[in-house]
């Protein structure tokens, strides 16, 4: 069902239609919540766990990046994506 719903949205997107994206990404939202609840994993829960680690890893790319003397926006992508692996790392 997932996969279904993650077509749905991404032809949304192709297509340009916000409103359609809109309504597709809500069944996306709606059947991982129904996943989590055949896993017996509060959604909330989990949310709340992977919003902490993202913020934990953007903080230790950020403070990679200063101690290069840099901001992390002004990294190019590629690098970027090299501190954000190590950040990662980091869990």
């Amino acid at each position: 069902k997932l996969r279904e719903e993650q077509a749905e949205l991404e032809a949304a997107v192709a297509a340009g239609d916000r409103t359609a994206a809109a309504q597709e990404l809500g069944d996306v939202l709606l059947t991982l919540t129904s996943i989590a609840r055949h896993l017996d994993v509060p959604a909330e829960m989990a949310l709340r766990d992977a919003t902490d680690r993202f913020v934990g890893r953007a903080r230790r790319a950020a403070n990679v990046a200063a101690t290069r003397g840099t901001a992390l926006a002004d990294l190019a992508e590629d690098e970027r994506e090299r501190l954000w692996a190590l950040a990662k790392d980091g869990d």
